[in-house]
């Protein structure tokens, strides 16, 4: 017998979508690229499922208002490249989108899984994740003396999707869906410290919102004394992390103050910290030439790359404005902007809702996917990019897809020859 064919035969659909979750909620800071290879992989396979009809759509309420906010950001893209006559030019930097316009196809193949199952492990592939980013991070900042950039190989992405993990660790230990809390405090700490030594600012903002979130969801599971006796084992734990990364937090403080001295004493752009002030005003000028519309996806190049030139006599270029949504004014006008800021306001009400109404853990502990997914990026994407990275996109789609999911979304069975492979004590909903 064909050993690929005994392989087929052995592997379930649910027990690939067990392993492949492991991957997608893994990676992302070990592996860097490995998430955006294996999301877009599933997804063009799921894909392939759906028009064989071995699967089947899964349309809810959500999940649907949450697919027309991304496939309304990407028209906007599409449509500002059809307005500047620069289709033909654009298509290859339209392949990222392909990633957002896999959400419902890929929503649909994951939610076979059992809730319980896929929430356990997002918890325990995010727990493996925390630790070795900090044994990467470590090894980057002491063996090689650079920031620490994990798998991604870019320090703010790295910080990122770091950040999630420790609060996928973090909701997983207050939800009582994993029992090993201990293991999972361990991880969120050394998650923590991994994202100190990445030394990207923004996402150290991220980190102590994120947590306040994910403490506030989880409030009713704590007496007064537990509450009291939980911020003092917080503080301690911060402090521990502040004093471990003492170096690298005093060396970021210094350098954004001489930066802020630079730039207003002499109106120096060249650093950091004045780079980005120049992109801004760069941004906002631009987007003052073509607000409806924008300029298309790629003219942020040229028209950063001839901004430095002529305003500040500098030879420097970047793709993107270091602001999510400068960003997407300058490429799709006001209508790419709203079409972005809709996506994390519906997934943000989404999870909202869930919690208002649902006092199922699992539930509860999708919609805090969701929200803490929302406030790191938005946190980081003030300074940073928001979407338009490899990794970032991938990752933002996993949380989304998952979070929503596991928040209010429904079971179903796989269809056709898959039909019998359904996970042992599985439960589909009609």
């Amino acid at each position: 017998m064909n050993p690929f064919t005994t392989l087929r035969r052995h592997l379930t659909p649910a027990q690939i979508n067990f392993y492949f979750s492991i991957v997608c909620f893994f990676s992302p800071p070990v592996l860097g690229s490995l998430v955006s290879i294996a999301f877009n992989a599933g997804g063009v396979w799921s894909a392939m499922l759906l028009a064989t009809k071995r699967r089947r759509f899964n349309i809810d309420r959500p999940m649907l208002a949450l697919t027309v906010a991304i496939y309304a950001y990407c028209a906007a893209m599409i449509l500002a490249s059809i307005v500047n006559g620069t289709l033909a030019a654009d298509l290859r930097l339209f392949l990222p989108l392909i990633t957002l316009l896999l959400f419902p196809i890929s929503y649909s193949t994951w939610s076979i899984t059992e809730k319980a199952t896929l929430a356990r492990i997002a918890i325990l592939a995010s727990t493996a994740a925390c630790f070795g980013a900090l044994a990467i991070a470590v090894a980057q900042y002491y063996g090689l003396g650079t920031r620490a950039e994990g798998g991604a190989g870019n320090a703010i992405v790295f910080a990122t999707v770091t950040c999630l993990a420790v609060m996928l660790c973090l909701a997983g230990a207050l939800s009582g869906i994993e029992k090993r809390w201990k293991l999972l405090v361990l991880a969120a700490m050394a998650g923590a410290m991994a994202i100190v030594y990445s030394a990207s600012r923004m996402i150290w903002v991220a980190v102590p919102i994120a947590g306040i979130v994910v403490l506030f969801v989880n409030r009713r599971r704590f007496t007064n004394a537990s509450v009291a006796r939980f911020a003092v084992i917080g503080v301690a734990v911060a402090l521990v992390i502040a004093a471990v990364g003492s170096r690298v937090i005093l060396d970021r403080t210094d350098f954004l103050v001489s930066d802020w001295d630079a730039l207003n004493a002499n109106g120096d752009h060249s650093t950091a910290l004045g780079l980005r002030v120049a992109m801004w005003e760069m941004g906002v000028s631009a987007f003052r030439e073509m607000p409806i519309f924008g300029h298309g996806i790629s003219a942020s190049r040229a028209l950063m790359k001839q901004g430095f030139q002529d305003q500040f006599g500098l030879r420097q270029g970047f793709s993107h404005f270091h602001n999510g949504f400068l960003t997407a004014l300058v490429e799709a006008g006001l209508l790419g902007a709203l079409a972005l800021a809709s996506i994390f306001v519906v997934a943000a009400w989404n999870a909202a809702r869930t919690l208002r109404l649902s006092a199922d853990p699992v539930e509860r502990f999708g919609a805090t996917m969701v929200l803490v997914a929302v406030i790191t990026y938005l946190t980081g994407g003030m300074t940073g990019i928001l979407i338009g990275h490899d990794i970032l996109d991938a990752t933002l789609m996993v949380f989304l897809i998952s979070g929503t999911y596991l928040a209010s979304g429904r079971m179903i069975a796989p269809t056709g020859k898959s039909a019998p492979a359904m996970a042992p004590g599985a439960s589909p909903q009609p």
